[in-house]
């Protein structure tokens, strides 16, 4: 029998919430935290919108030679993993280092970080040949992603297994995912298991502006972020991580954890078709849901909420709304649905991380965080997306929704204490 794996803590880093606590505040408040690029000069791009964190490193607990060693995102994912740790009230110390492991997501890797060293060996680009001589003693680290999950292990003193994943923008539910097996399948007792991501660098915005997938709403950054509205014209990047405790069942009875949720279900399934492109009719991620309740032994009916992806993309918004409905039947027009890249922006690899930390704390709390800016709803997203305002509500069975480029389509199932099962 599989055994059973809950989240006993979370750490958050996200726009406009320093913390997991803040994140939550800003979600349930309906805030938004998208605003004009500040961290280089965005003049040249179409879109100059994003979701920036007010991080400062050393405030934050790092020591000056961890922010000389680590690309931005691998900072993230330590101070997150710091407080998830914190959060569960697990003692390391008493765990064997060889029974607990890490998985990190991240989309993109060090982007920053290697952007930032290009322009110091390359003299700002003035030389072909560039000089080593001028980079940091650690640029290897930013060049390999997995060093996030080095790092986080070395904080944590993990000893057992040890892995990145990089699905796009699933990688954050993959990576909690991966974390989940790895327990179930006797692995490991404890994982520290998130995602992370910070893209904000020119050649991120060269990336998205070539394919039009970002917002050009830089007149209203605010407001710039617009899930399943009829006048979305695409979503606004943005950085953060989230981080979680991941123990086996029993092992947080003994220790008398408090329990966030357990991870009932998860699928995930690719579609095979087109690197951005989406088919309108949802076939994919259905698929995934199905699956993943399934495998949580739930049925569509007994959903509380959904978390969804949300990106604000015409064929995102669309292709999902088809999902739900050929997924969920009619119970997908009685289920609050909800998009929180309306306030925090798309942060590539972590957001479904971040999403997993919404859902949990809205198991936790009973509230279903808003659609911010959903003023008008597009005909073709007919389902109740909670515009605006969170909303008091019953939550103890979630699902929450990845699709990413290169087409990846996962959902992973939550559950609260004394879940109901259909």
């Amino acid at each position: 029998m599989a055994r059973d794996v809950v989240i006993s803590g979370i750490g958050a880093l996200a726009p406009g919430g320093a913390g997991a606590k803040e994140f939550w505040r800003l979600l349930t408040e309906g805030r938004t935290a998208t605003r004009g690029v500040t961290s280089f000069d965005p003049a040249p791009f179409r879109s100059r919108v994003a979701g920036e964190i007010d991080f400062d490193a050393a405030a934050s607990g790092l020591t000056f030679r961890e922010i000389r060693r680590m690309d931005r995102a691998a900072q993230l994912a330590v101070v997150a993993a710091r407080e998830a740790v914190a959060d569960s009230g697990i003692e390391l110390d008493d765990l064997d280092p060889c029974r607990r492991g890490v998985t990190v997501g991240t989309a993109v890797g060090a982007t920053m970080g290697l952007e930032d060293e290009y322009r110091v060996v390359s003299d700002d680009g003035r030389t072909h040949l560039v000089d080593h001589r001028y980079a940091v003693p650690h640029l290897y680290g930013h060049f390999v992603p997995s060093s996030f999950a080095v790092e986080v292990a070395r904080d944590c003193r993990a000893e057992g297994p040890v892995a990145v994943i990089s699905t796009g923008c699933t990688s954050g539910l993959d990576a909690v995912a991966h974390a989940r097996d790895l327990i179930r399948e006797g692995s490991a007792d404890v994982v520290i298991a998130g995602a992370t991501e910070a893209p904000l660098s020119p050649i991120t915005f060269a990336c998205f502006d070539a394919i039009r997938a970002t917002t050009s709403r830089n007149d209203d950054p605010s407001r710039a972020s617009r899930p399943f509205d009829a006048t979305r014209d695409g979503f606004v990047l943005a950085e953060g991580a989230a981080m979680f405790v991941l123990e086996e069942g029993e092992h947080a009875r003994r220790r008398r954890a408090d329990v966030y949720a357990s991870i009932t279900g998860f699928a995930s399934r690719s579609n095979a078709f087109h690197m951005t492109g989406l088919r309108p009719d949802g076939a994919e991620m259905a698929a995934a849901i199905t699956a993943a309740l399934d495998q949580a032994r739930t049925a569509p009916a007994a959903v509380d909420y959904v978390n969804a992806h949300g990106s604000g993309t015409r064929q995102n918004d669309r292709h999902e709304t088809a999902a739900f409905k050929r997924s969920l039947g009619g119970h997908a027009h009685r289920v609050p649905v909800s998009s929180i890249k309306s306030m925090i922006g798309h942060s590539l690899g972590a957001i479904g991380a971040l999403e997993i930390a919404a859902s949990v704390l809205a198991i936790r709390d009973g509230v279903v965080p808003p659609t911010a800016n959903l003023e008008t709803p597009d005909p073709e997203c007919d389902l109740d997306y909670v515009p605006r305002e969170a909303r008091a509500w019953r939550t103890r069975t979630v699902l929450t929704v990845g699709s990413g480029f290169g087409g990846f389509q996962s959902a992973m199932v939550l559950a609260g204490p004394g879940r109901r099962r259909g």
